[in-house]
């Protein structure tokens, strides 16, 4: 082959290399990393640690209470909680309630519902001291925003989030208080542990007094914080009970009412997977892109766990969670249960 010759075929193999480049970074914007057989979002799903149970309590009737260990864990801060993956597969959100300072081991305490979609019956029965929980990284949707002074209230197993801030708090040298409400004292995990607080902590059970009294909330100091978690009638209440200048702060672990509105159908395109899907006015979005993509991760269904959440590209979303902040709306949807205002909708997936 003549020189002349050879320098057109390595033009012309450079060309073609260069024209497919170009299509492969249009294709997935994150090239050259490997691509992925199921391309998702940078929000989700993160990656799974190893967990190892080292410690099987139940500190109240219907509480369990685990440990689990590994070098891997990062670290968290009070308010923060992790995904965790069940035997059957199943995904759920639970409050870490250790100690931040303790690395390499999370804490988390599940309440047995019996009538509920059967994660904890599911943790009651199989997860035993040696088994393996695989979790995600920490998410914290709740932090500790420094005060000199805190009025916290827990409802039940909303007790978990509260436990670590209680511990920050008295390490700060704020001035603090604590109602911690249950139905009965024989279901409230951690009192031997708040009884060492003393006066600055309030322990009403139902079956004996009644229900929390919130008034005090009315005259709380300003500058003081009012933290907040449990059933959803409780978080209400605080919000009602709380002074006009107190910021009340909020951690739900069930939707606040069930998903309203007008929906009509619309079209989401699946950037990196190159696929356009219809979503029906009787379906959810999260639905219709797991008849594609199977494997995208969702836990609650109803808006306000974050699993489900991925980068909107363009598009008019309608936002039907609880969840979100302003700035995450600007660019991010959870699947489960916001649409399309629009038409169309694309998605990075």
């Amino acid at each position: 082959m003549s020189r002349t010759l050879k320098l057109a075929a390595v033009a012309g193999a450079a060309l073609l290399t260069r024209r497919a480049l170009k299509g492969r970074i249009a294709r997935s914007p994150l090239w050259p990393l490997p691509a992925l057989e199921t391309p998702v979002s940078g929000h989700s799903p993160r990656r799974w640690l190893p967990g190892l149970i080292v410690s099987r309590t139940e500190p109240a009737q219907g509480v369990l209470l685990l440990t689990l260990a590994s070098p891997e864990l990062p670290p968290w801060t009070p308010g923060a909680h992790v995904d965790v993956q069940l035997p059957s597969g199943r995904v759920r959100q639970y409050s870490l309630c250790g100690d931040p300072a303790d690395a390499g081991r999370y804490t988390i305490a599940i309440r047995l519902i019996e009538d509920g979609r059967g994660g904890s019956r599911e943790a009651h029965a199989q997860l035993v001291e040696g088994a393996e929980l695989p979790v995600r990284p920490p998410r914290n949707r709740f932090p500790l925003v420094p005060s000199p002074s805190y009025a916290f209230v827990a409802g039940g197993i909303g007790i978990t989030p509260v436990l670590p801030m209680l511990r920050a708090a008295e390490a700060a040298g704020a001035d603090w208080t604590l109602l911690y409400g249950g139905r009965s004292r024989s279901s409230m995990p951690f009192l031997a542990e708040l009884e060492a607080y003393g006066p600055r902590v309030t322990v009403t059970a139902q079956d004996e007094t009644g229900l929390p009294d919130l008034t005090p909330l009315a005259g709380a100091a300003p500058g003081t914080l009012i933290y907040c978690c449990g059933p959803d009638p409780l978080m209400r209440a605080v919000e009602a009970a709380a002074a006009p200048h107190a910021p009340v702060h909020l951690e739900r672990f069930t939707a606040t009412t069930p998903t309203t509105g007008t929906s009509h159908p619309f079209t989401v395109e699946l950037h990196r997977s190159g696929r356009t899907i219809e979503v029906a006015a009787d379906e959810s979005t999260l639905t219709a892109v797991r008849r594609e993509l199977p494997d995208t991760p969702y836990s609650c269904a109803q808006g306000f766990c974050g699993t489900c959440q991925h980068r909107v590209l363009a598009g008019e979303v309608d936002h039907r969670d609880t969840l979100l902040t302003d700035r995450e709306r600007e660019d991010s949807m959870l699947l489960c249960v916001s649409r399309a205002r629009t038409d169309h909708l694309v998605l990075d997936l």
